[in-house]
């Protein structure tokens, strides 16, 4: 499965660590480059094109990044933000401490975080007085059973209402973490309907029945993340792409079928049809509906749509 925020996060993380060593190493060549950081020559390349168009406020000719291969070797110029690591200004320390202080609060901290907090506290109060106070809304019902669900390795048994069709399904889940992220609550583990790892909002549980059967929680739990993830409730098409739509696997969640050059065929998942339809009808001939019939009566009914607002005029 390819999720754009894995590709795009493991895509930036590269580059960060890449223009640093690049500045430091003035000369360095594409080989260096390329086994140091893992590339193929023209990923290299599209990631300087990429930093090309990047720089600070103004965006000038003498405000942008200068990223580009000559001859044998890398140049990255008018980077040198990049050279050291930056320093916090009064409202971003204040800004950071309050999260950590949020996560804190929340019992979501680990040791390393509790840690930095107390760095930065004695950095931005040090005669130790209360700098601040952050309060939290008062947890849902149902978040201290599941987190002494977890915390006793007991399967719970739990009613949810899945978020596109608004779909009410009975799942069986050993909870590993119990989190809050963004204003809600989350519980994270293993889910026995599907047999994968799955994030459930709280709020959708409608019920929750904690069982006498214990499992086993991994010795290290995965991070959860939060997004899309793809389920047997949604519906899936079958999309080619053309050259200039290859975007479109940067960004949604799908699944690379095959590739063919610069054309490349996915399955797209959605709660709702409309999606991929409206996607389909950006990118026009770009794109052709391989297979999905719900998706194809919703692309059909979008023309006609739009093809009515240009008759009315």
């Amino acid at each position: 499965m390819t999720r754009p925020s894995d590709r795009t996060a493991g895509r930036l993380t590269r580059i960060l660590a890449m223009l640093p060593w690049v500045i430091a190493n003035p000369g360095a060549t594409v080989a260096e480059v390329c086994e140091r950081f893992g590339y193929r020559q023209e990923e290299l390349i599209q990631d300087l094109r990429l930093v090309f168009m990047c720089g600070l406020p103004g965006y000038g000719p003498g405000d942008l990044i200068v990223a580009q291969v000559e001859g044998d070797r890398v140049v990255v110029e008018m980077a040198d933000y990049f050279a050291q690591a930056p320093r916090l200004t009064p409202a971003e320390a204040l800004a950071l401490l309050s999260a950590g202080l949020a996560l804190l609060g929340a019992g979501q901290a680990s040791d390393a975080l509790e840690s930095a907090v107390a760095k930065l506290s004695r950095v931005l109060v040090p005669d130790g007085e209360e700098l601040l106070a952050v309060d939290l809304d008062a947890e849902p019902e149902l978040v201290a059973e599941l987190r002494r669900a977890a915390l006793e390795g007991r399967v719970v048994t739990i009613d949810y209402v899945s978020l596109g069709r608004n779909r009410e399904t009975v799942r069986r889940v050993e909870p590993w973490l119990v989190f809050s992220s963004l204003g809600n609550w989350y519980l994270f583990g293993h889910d026995h309907l599907s047999g994968e790892e799955r994030v459930f909002r709280v709020d959708r549980i409608r019920t929750l029945e904690i069982s006498d059967e214990r499992f086993e929680p991994p010795r290290e739990v995965p991070e959860p993340q939060i997004r899309y993830v793809p389920s047997d409730d949604d519906v899936q098409c079958v999309i080619d792409l053309g050259p200039r739509a290859r975007w479109v696997i940067d960004y949604y969640p799908v699944e690379i079928l095959s590739e063919d050059g610069d054309a490349v065929r996915v399955r797209f998942s959605s709660t709702d049809p409309s999606v991929p339809a409206g996607l389909l009808l950006r990118l026009g001939a770009d794109a052709v509906l391989v297979e999905g019939d719900e998706v194809a009566e919703a692309l059909a009914r979008l023309r006609e749509e739009v093809l009515a607002l240009y008759q009315d005029r």
